[in-house]
């Protein structure tokens, strides 16, 4: 089996992505740039083998945060800043899926208010396209996996109620 060489695989990632964003205008305008202020509770997670700039913190789960001020250099933000407030799920059979990552409902107003936002289809295309090249690689198709996990509940607990 090949071995994921990782710097690249976040290379190509980074580069698909480049500047798109969920929204045309600057979606920190609306909350203030809440995603953007982290804590030890609301880091943003780092995939599996990702690396950051970032203060590192760890996770009761030995998961790590990467944990920002609001001040970083946009350029070297971890994927899940690039890709909030939208994760990539899996299915069963390992087809992905882009859904709005409703673990973040309480500080992303575009979770709330998803059916009024008029979301960029070529920065969701990306995602997609992000999400495909993660799930080649086991672990990463198992961090997809579990937040999948997540997401479904938050949404099926905290959205449905």
């Amino acid at each position: 089996m090949k071995k994921t060489d990782y710097k690249k695989m976040y290379e190509k990632i980074f580069k698909i992505l480049g500047d798109l964003t969920p929204l045309r205008i600057d979606c920190g305008q609306l909350c203030e740039g809440a995603c953007c202020k982290g804590d030890d509770e609301t880091g943003m997670l780092l995939f599996p083998h990702e690396e950051s700039d970032l203060e590192i913190r760890y996770t009761a789960a030995d998961e790590r945060l990467a944990i920002c001020d609001g001040t970083c250099d946009r350029s070297k933000r971890p994927l899940s800043c690039r890709i909030f407030p939208f994760f990539p799920t899996i299915d069963d059979k390992g087809k992905v899926y882009v859904e709005l990552d409703y673990r973040g409902r309480f500080i992303c107003p575009m979770i709330e208010h998803y059916d009024k936002m008029n979301f960029n289809p070529a920065f969701l295309k990306a995602v997609k396209k992000v999400g495909k090249i993660l799930v080649k690689d086991e672990e990463c198709r198992e961090f997809l996996h579990m937040r999948t996990g997540e997401i479904d509940f938050y949404h099926d607990v905290i959205i449905k109620d």
